[in-house]
């Protein structure tokens, strides 16, 4: 299977936890993470680094800290988009923004074992 392929499940199958662990996301089958992974993929491709270039005097001032608050933003843009994924405001996107990082790091890393052995 194409790595990008596995990659695209892998974040749809993070995004469906971080839905079923986090208050104020939801995610309505399947279907609606695949596409959610898809726009989230497009949305850190695009979008996020523009809006890195835009708040870079903060980054740099917070150390970095102000880098959540753009996840966040990315988390409630991909909620926005996607048909079947509910984020119910911000603390919901900044917390599903950390949950889905950890969960993301921790697939990709047992899927990286897998592959290795």
């Amino acid at each position: 299977m194409p790595q990008f392929l596995i990659t695209w499940l892998l974040s749809a199958l993070a995004i469906a936890l971080t839905a079923y662990i986090v208050p104020g996301l939801a995610i309505e089958g399947a279907t609606a993470a695949i596409i959610a992974a898809a726009i989230l993929g497009l949305v850190n491709a695009v979008v996020r680094p523009l809006l890195i270039f835009a708040t870079l005097p903060l980054t740099l001032v917070s150390f970095g800290a102000f880098l959540l608050v753009i996840n966040a933003i990315s988390i409630w843009l991909v909620g926005a988009w996607t048909a079947g994924f509910t984020v119910n405001g911000f603390f919901p996107a900044l917390l599903g923004s950390i949950v889905l990082s950890f969960i993301s790091s921790l697939l990709n890393q047992l899927a990286n074992r897998e592959s290795e052995a």
